[in-house]
């Protein structure tokens, strides 16, 4: 039986455009819908030119409703992956997908980790505090920001020169390394 992915995105989308592009050959995993919160998300244009199906959410869809819910039980999704999506994921939502819902974080949890550590705010604390190194934490997701269940980590070595700009770039190519075929293994033992 084929294993339906739904991935939420809130900005541009090279994760998920790696994920799509991992599993565009794969006859047991399929990534059926992108979903964001943004109505100006590049994602939506990635979405677009993968002919992979999207929708945009309000807060009030995703808090107040079943709205999202019943998109995600529409395309019979089976797992949840959140590519650079910012908010707290809500309990029915955890409900209905337990341990069943991926993220990606851009350091080494529990480091940098929990609400408004994201994207450059992290790599700017990583920065700030002269860390030696930085890394990925893929993990479930829980009712807590970053603090399911670990997956997976990798580590890079920072340099005395890296600026938060170079520290994201060393991130960004861990992420999409790493992060389709963690996904994979995790369905796979799923």
């Amino acid at each position: 039986m084929v294993q339906k992915i739904a991935i939420f995105a809130s900005g541009s989308g090279s994760n998920a455009e790696k994920i799509i592009e991992h599993f565009a050959d794969n006859s047991a995993i399929d990534v059926s819908l992108i979903l964001t919160n943004n109505p100006k998300a590049y994602v939506i244009q990635r979405a677009q030119s993968k002919n992979v199906a999207y929708t945009v959410f309000s807060r009030d869809d995703f808090y107040n409703s079943e709205a999202v819910l019943s998109q995600l039980a529409e395309y019979e999704i089976d797992w949840v992956i959140l590519a650079g999506f910012l908010w707290l994921i809500p309990e029915n939502l955890i409900a209905q997908y337990p341990d069943r819902i991926i993220n990606i974080h851009p350091a080494l949890l529990p480091k940098y980790g929990g609400k408004g550590m994201y994207g450059h705010h992290v790599h700017q604390a990583v920065f700030n505090n002269f860390e030696k190194e930085t890394g990925i934490t893929i993990h479930l997701v829980n009712k807590e920001y970053d603090k399911g269940r670990i997956l997976f980590q990798k580590k890079v070595t920072l340099e005395l020169n890296d600026t938060p700009d170079r520290i994201a770039q060393k991130i960004h190519k861990l992420e999409h390394t790493h992060f389709p075929q963690v996904i994979e293994d995790a369905i796979k033992q799923g």
